[in-house]
């Protein structure tokens, strides 16, 4: 038997159940992408607001630092000799904007999420999850001495309950939960897990707005913003590497939460910063978020196109944002219309188990503010067309 046997034989199990995953060769045209030759348009992208693709920014910031650029790289964690000051610049504008005490820099959102709940969570802990929450906060919560529960997705009822049968049991319970779901793209009612924090009194609040910062608000700043509870939630965590068009993640809290995730969150103490280009990059488009309003309204008319659109479907449709899942169901039907919107031009990608629970394998259509209703109108004729063949044939 070679040593590598059992891991071949999962390949394969993989491939058969139609979930072996592979590396694409992609090469990037804006909102573009070329694949063996094969243009198409992006719609599996989480730049939201088209930040990325944008020349001009990219131009301005370039001349912004032209005679002394930002390192390359910090070279070393922060609490060694990777402090350089944009660090502190960024956290000091985001927490001005957020009108919180604090702000920490992460690498990268699992890195957050993976860091702050086992700091946070010790054995008289309960940790309360959302059924849906994202694979980097399960793992965040299985590296926590922490026992944990969840409650099946927005269900408020089975949340109070669990949180009512527990609360006398544990010096602390802490409610996880995403603000937009990155699956079904659906929101979080923050304003009433504020209310049962408020009632519960031991309870925290930890939401992670991966997927809703600089979409959502008035100035960008998320679901939270948008549900007036920014003050509220207790770790309002989210990513850079989305809608900012950037890497690295952050968390808004209190400053002695910020000094105790400091000296306590391992992802924290033992990674090599950031570079600091890269946290100069964020901060510039940070700046600017409040006057992106254009571009989110933009982006708010073609996702309530796209979801009117599935809805005429008759597909399950929860979405209240521009992530709009088509749900298929099955595997290999799922994979059958991926490749053929791809040969049609569009780059849609299927989402399968265990990404998503089983029997709800989707394509997971993702919008972007550079794009242009006329083209969302175009993709809708070839998905009406390929979703008649598929009610043909099952």
């Amino acid at each position: 038997m070679n040593k590598f046997d059992d891991f071949s034989d999962y390949l394969h199990q993989l491939k058969q159940q139609e979930q072996f995953r592979q590396i694409p060769n992609l090469i990037h045209q804006g909102k573009w992408i070329l694949r063996e030759q094969h243009t198409m348009l992006n719609m599996s992208s989480n730049d939201y607001l088209g930040l990325a693709n944008d020349e001009i920014l990219k131009q301005q910031f370039l001349e912004k630092y032209a005679k002394k650029l930002p390192h390359f790289s910090s070279s070393s964690s922060r609490l060694l000799t990777g402090a350089f000051p944009i660090y502190e610049q960024l956290e000091t504008e985001m927490a001005n904007a957020f009108n919180r005490e604090s702000c920490l820099i992460f690498n990268s959102g699992y890195h957050a999420n993976i860091g702050i709940l086992p700091a946070i969570a010790n054995k008289k802990t309960l940790i309360v999850a959302d059924k849906l929450v994202h694979a980097s906060l399960i793992d965040g919560i299985r590296l926590s001495e922490g026992d944990f529960v969840r409650y099946r997705h927005n269900d408020l009822e089975h949340l109070e309950y669990i949180l009512t049968i527990n609360q006398n049991k544990y010096d602390r319970m802490i409610i996880v939960t995403e603000s937009i779901f990155s699956m079904d793209g659906d929101v979080a009612d923050l304003k009433q897990l504020v209310a049962f924090k408020q009632r519960f009194g031991n309870v925290l609040l930890y939401v992670d707005e991966a997927h809703a910062i600089g979409v959502y608000g008035e100035k960008g700043l998320g679901i939270a913003e948008q549900q007036h509870c920014i003050q509220q939630i207790d770790f309002l965590v989210g990513t850079f590497g989305k809608a900012l068009a950037s890497m690295g993640a952050y968390v808004i809290c209190d400053k002695v939460i910020k000094d105790y995730l400091v000296n306590k969150v391992r992802s924290f103490i033992f990674s090599t910063a950031l570079p600091p280009f890269s946290v100069a990059w964020t901060l510039f488009l940070f700046e600017q978020l409040a006057s992106f309003k254009a571009r989110r309204q933009h982006l708010y008319v073609l996702s309530e196109y796209l979801r009117q659109q599935i809805r005429l479907l008759e597909k399950p449709m929860t979405s209240q944002s521009c992530i709009v899942p088509y749900i298929i169901g099955e595997n290999k039907q799922t994979q059958k219309m991926a490749i053929a919107l791809q040969q049609q031009g569009y780059y849609c990608l299927p989402i399968r188990p265990p990404t998503v629970p089983k029997g709800t394998s989707r394509i997971r259509l993702s919008l972007t503010a550079d794009m242009k209703l006329k083209e969302i109108e175009n993709f809708m004729i070839h998905l009406k067309m390929f979703d008649k063949q598929i009610r043909k044939d099952s």
